[in-house]
């Protein structure tokens, strides 16, 4: 801590709300319930999902291509029951139960149902594979799995044989029904609780649990090795919610026009839930505070569903705001006029958000640029946008600069599953883009530079080292792998983040890299590959790009251009593309229309970090496809190994330029 703590932190670290109570999830919820019985919980739209509980007469239908809403009484009642029905599936304190579902309205139900019965619930991508299925819930030891629908069900009766399961659980109505008593929808999981339930039975199972018990299982998004079930407690989750609405409250110390997040609050929620960043701060949360969430049931349908629910606020990952910021821009491009003042918009946002007290002649600009771009922009994502969170990797400086100037206020965090996830998060009194924040109240933080050594991290002026948590939001380790969970924390008990981090004179924290990540040069030198990738993030000729080079003499690169970009600059320029993508990336014209943005991003690079050569590859880096983990980080073995003969182009048919010798270490 700083030794003059500003007043926010102050502020942040005295309030107290009677949401701050030690107890289980299932106790958050009941409790904000009760507050909030006739508010909006829940909205959920139609035309998307044959819904068994739809079906069943449990809850009225959305109509198609619009929303319905839940109250918090209505949703209480929907989770109890549901709790009933598990409980007479045979569902008992500590038992595992796996979900594997789109984020959807019943993710968030059989969720709070399973918890309040005594499971423990486990987590399972959509994009699993069968053999990824077999080892996520055998390994998690689940006696049952709730899945979306008949597809993801017979992903899991595909592997059924190497699992010990009691019942398999649908969301939604089967085509087909099935004549097997341990096959059901959710529908016919809450006529059974309709059959059983009893108030004191239910609160009886919420009293057997206590703060300590396990709640789930996340596991890790594997960008290396198989994932490991990372345990986390009620209290793991709990404190972490505490932790973080400090930070948003509307305290009596903040004034009317910052972030704020409370009851009134209307939230998107499109992230996997399958993932610890929006199980908590978009499901938990949300839930807790009374807020109402809106379910982006279709990736498809984004932009209609931000337009349908006029969110408030929503979390998203660095790979969303990139993408949605591409969509931006491609619009701007109908015409060589709108895309000048497009570009011309993005300077004065730039400007915007980097002066502290514009003047007259930049108030002027921005007051046009609003007119002209910015206020599409915010009627893009519902027109009522207050601001937006950004976490599970690091979000490029620039593009953060772009949106809070264009006014889409994006609060910038860090965590980590093992975290249950918030570590730090900007303070909307004091936002710092390209920044994580400062760490929450109740989480103690530390960096171990003995792991940086003589490192040198480009721009830092704070202190270097990997991060070491301890707070009662970290977990105690992972499921059933002993010599894992030693390894992750030191003799002390602080957690091992496995990230490099800077932090400022006023404990404001700067992603540098992940100690893994940190790339040799066969010359001795250090590198930090996503820096450098981040540099592209705006950049609209590029549309992914990976940094390689561990071993190697110098720096280089696989790029997936932006193809539609290139279409319309070869119409305009009269050149003749092949028609095939993986043609493309071999013409020549293509390839010094690539080069023209790599030369202009490594004139603001150091020597050592520029990018001396490049090879272009067709294929999208996806989580479908393997190359993306479920919260789009990339899996850079999996990419280095899928276009590994790219790799070898590049380091045995490009001509190295001559290097002066290096030291063994940076300088």
């Amino acid at each position: 801590m700083t030794q003059t703590e500003p007043d926010w932190l102050r502020a942040e670290r005295e309030y107290e709300d009677e949401l701050f109570q030690r107890g289980t999830i299932p106790e958050l919820f009941e409790t904000s319930a009760e507050r909030n019985l006739q508010s909006a919980a829940q909205r959920y739209k139609g035309g998307v999902y044959d819904r068994s509980l739809v079906a069943d007469d449990v809850l009225p239908a959305a109509p198609g291509g619009d929303y319905a809403a839940l109250t918090y009484g209505e949703m209480r009642d929907v989770v109890r029951t549901l709790a009933a029905g598990f409980r007479d599936l045979g569902v008992t304190a500590g038992d595992r139960v796996s979900i594997m579902a789109s984020t959807r309205m019943e993710w968030g139900q059989s969720d709070f149902a399973l918890l309040a019965a005594g499971a423990v619930v486990t987590t399972v991508y959509t994009e699993s594979s069968p053999s990824q299925v077999e080892y996520l819930v055998d390994d998690a030891g689940a006696t049952g799995v709730v899945v979306e629908n008949e597809t993801l069900m017979e992903r899991v009766l595909e592997v059924e044989d190497d699992l010990d399961l009691s019942f398999v659980v649908l969301m939604d109505e089967p085509a087909t029904k099935h004549d097997r008593e341990d096959i059901m929808t959710l529908g016919e999981v809450y006529e059974r609780g309709q059959a059983t339930f009893d108030i004191e039975a239910y609160r009886g199972w919420l009293d057997e649990r206590e703060p300590e018990d396990l709640a789930s299982l996340i596991y890790t998004s594997g960008t290396t090795g198989k994932p490991k079930g990372v345990r986390l407690t009620h209290w793991n989750f709990r404190s972490n919610v505490h932790q973080t609405f400090r930070r948003l409250a509307p305290r009596p110390d903040k004034s009317p026009e910052l972030a704020t997040l409370d009851s009134d609050t209307d939230t998107i929620s499109f992230l996997p839930l399958a993932h610890v960043f929006e199980r908590m701060s978009g499901h938990f949360l949300m839930f807790g505070v009374g807020a109402t969430v809106g379910y982006a049931e279709n990736p498809d349908t984004l932009a209609e569903d931000f337009e349908l629910l006029q969110p408030n606020t929503g979390a998203s990952v660095p790979r969303v705001y990139e993408r949605l910021f591409d969509t931006i821009r491609e619009q701007a491009a109908e015409s060589a006029l709108k895309e000048r003042i497009f570009n011309w918009a993005l300077g004065v946002a730039r400007e915007w958000t980097d002066t502290r007290e514009p003047g007259a002649w930049l108030r002027l600009k921005h007051g046009l640029a609003d007119r002209l771009v910015y206020q599409s922009v915010k009627e893009g994502v519902g027109g009522e946008m207050e601001y937006m969170v950004s976490g599970g990797g690091s979000l490029s400086e620039d593009l953060a600069k772009v949106f809070i100037g264009m006014g889409i206020t994006i609060i910038e965090g860090y965590g980590l599953t093992e975290t249950s996830p918030v570590v730090s998060v900007n303070p909307p009194e004091d936002i710092r883009p390209g920044t994580m924040g400062v760490p929450v109240v109740g989480v103690e933080t530390k960096l171990d530079e003995s792991v940086v050594g003589d490192r040198q991290f480009e721009g830092a002026t704070g202190t270097v080292g990997e991060l070491l948590v301890r707070g009662d939001n970290v977990t105690d380790g992972y499921w059933e792998k002993p010599g894992e969970t030693e390894g992750a924390f030191t003799a002390e008990g602080w957690f091992r983040s496995g990230d490099i981090v800077e932090r400022t004179h006023d404990d404001y924290l700067i992603f540098k890299e992940r100690v893994k990540q940190i790339m040799v040069l066969s010359t001795g030198k250090n590198l930090a590959p996503g820096p450098i990738e981040d540099r592209f993030s705006t950049d609209e000729r590029i549309d992914q790009i990976m940094v390689v080079g561990e071993g190697r003499k110098f720096v280089g690169a696989l790029i997936v251009p932006n193809f539609e970009k290139l279409e319309r600059w070869a119409a305009r320029n009269d050149v003749d593309l092949p028609a095939e993508d993986d043609a493309r990336c071999e013409h020549e014209r293509v390839r010094e229309w690539v080069q023209e943005t790599v030369d202009d991003v490594n004139e603001e690079l150091e020597t050592v970090e520029q990018i001396k050569e490049f090879a272009l590859v067709s294929r999208e880096w996806t989580a479908e496809n393997d190359l993306l983990t479920p919260s789009m980080k990339k899996k850079r073995r999996n990419i280095t190994d899928a276009f590994e003969a790219k790799v070898d182009w590049i380091y045995e048919t490009a001509e190295a330029p001559e290097e002066e010798e290096a030291p063994a270490q940076d300088d």
